[in-house]
């Protein structure tokens, strides 16, 4: 069953509270199944060693008492799923001031990063599951949706927004992109609209009652350099560092692509990227103008706010004509690139995948002249453990969109492959490297 049509936004709005909802009711609930002994073992074991939570408690310890600890953590588990209330003790978080670059003594030169209770991160992972599974039967989720799902990855996002724009090259239209910036999305997600539309979704009652209770009375301190601010209430958005906080974030914006029959949508947690294509340039910027206004209508009635500055838009195709050409959100101009990032790699208006791979190029030299300093230093092992952490990443990441590209634009990179190869074998100029080759490739599989 389809739990979501669209509505025209002008005529059959469905409204509710304070805000249009494109939703259509759900008439299926979710229910939280009991958790088992087994179930709370291996999510323990799953998780990552060397996390350290808001207590100070690393995960190695929950580990080391997992038989003497499991039992009495199902039963308090279950016993939160039973009464529909989350622990009070687990909803402090611990946030830590991350130095990103720039003047020290500038505040906005530092990524919050927030620590929750290990203790609560593996209760989110239990309910995560079964919010997985009723989401799954009930197609609740738009396909449009990539982020913070199972078999989804940046590489279909990527995918899926390439071959739109090619194949309206194909048929000779003009395809204009444009790349929408939240400001502080997670940050300012309304408790009230997320409740109202997990309800029309079919979470409700207890579990509705659950993740209200997960929501509510949470507080922060920061902490740095050995001293500890006071507690602060947090009022809005999502749990930063949570494991249920980005799966809430993505059914607050799941609507979102039903304001637009015209407009096609890629979204990937709060990267949201709209394209439009049509014979007519100018009828497609009309035609733009009017569906993002839908689109800014429907973040205001939802408490979220565009960054015009950082929103940007790219006219696809050969051939920098029209340099006159304006989209507008509201009253707002925004700006036109001629590449820019796009979930991790650089994508221009010609998507001939140049600046990415220029990009890459200049990683791997960095990659390279490190390999060179240490080859006389540390072993073939060591060598190849750089090789694979430094270089391969950069060479394999979304490889399935940018590496089928031209020979000639490729080769670049395929020489300083070799390079590197060399240094990690101690080959020589002239040596074959075949061998060397299957092996790097060997040794990389092994690792992962």
């Amino acid at each position: 069953m389809t739990t979501h049509a669209y509505t025209n936004i002008c005529d059959n709005e469905v409204s509710y509270g304070t805000i249009v909802n494109f939703i259509e009711k759900n008439q299926h609930s979710m229910f939280l199944k009991p958790i088992e002994e087994k179930e709370v073992r291996y999510i323990i074991n799953k998780c990552d060693k060397s996390s350290t939570d808001s207590d100070g408690i690393n995960m190695t310890i929950i580990k080391s008492v997992i038989e003497g600890c499991s039992r009495p953590l199902t039963y308090i588990f279950n016993l939160s799923f039973q009464k529909g209330k989350f622990p009070n003790c687990m909803k402090t978080a611990k946030v830590i001031p991350l130095y990103k670059c720039g003047d020290r003594h500038n505040i906005t030169n530092y990524r919050p990063i927030s620590l929750l209770s290990q203790f609560s991160k593996i209760l989110e992972k239990l309910f995560n599951a079964r919010l997985d599974k009723f989401l799954d039967k009930h197609k609740i989720l738009t396909e449009k949706q990539y982020g913070f799902r199972s078999n989804r990855s940046t590489v279909l996002a990527i995918t899926e927004f390439v071959e739109g724009v090619t194949s309206a090259w194909d048929n000779k239209k003009h395809t204009l992109g444009i790349f929408i910036d939240f400001q502080k999305a997670f940050d300012t997600i309304n408790f009230e609209i997320l409740l109202d539309k997990l309800e029309r979704y079919g979470i409700r009652g207890l579990v509705l009652k659950w993740i209200k209770s997960y929501l509510s009375n949470r507080r922060q301190f920061v902490s740095l350099g050995g001293h500890q601010s006071d507690f602060l209430d947090i009022v809005c958005g999502v749990p930063q560092g949570s494991v249920l906080g980005p799966k809430l974030f993505i059914l607050y914006i799941n609507d979102i692509c039903y304001v637009s029959e015209l407009l096609n949508f890629v979204l990937f947690a709060d990267d949201t990227t709209v394209w439009a294509s049509g014979e007519d340039l100018q009828q497609l910027l009309g035609l733009i103008t009017l569906e993002l206004d839908k689109v800014k209508k429907w973040c205001d009635r939802n408490k979220l706010s565009l960054n015009l500055k950082k929103t940007k838009f790219i006219l696809f195709g050969y051939g920098r004509l029209n340099h006159q050409i304006q989209v507008r959100v509201g009253d707002a101009n925004i700006g036109r690139v001629y590449e820019t990032k796009f979930l991790g790699i650089n994508i221009d208006d010609k998507i001939c995948w140049k600046p990415h791979i220029k990009y890459i190029h200049n990683k791997l030299a960095k990659s390279i002249s490190i390999l060179a300093r240490v080859k006389n230093i540390v072993d073939w092992k060591s060598l190849h453990i750089l090789y694979c952490s430094m270089f391969v990443p950069y060479l394999d990441y979304c490889v399935e969109c940018w590496g089928n590209t031209y020979k000639s634009a490729l080769w670049p990179l395929f020489i300083l492959q070799k390079r590197a190869i060399r240094i990690v074998h101690g080959l020589g100029y002239r040596d074959h490297m075949n061998s060397s080759f299957a092996l790097s490739v060997l040794f990389f599989v092994f690792l992962i």
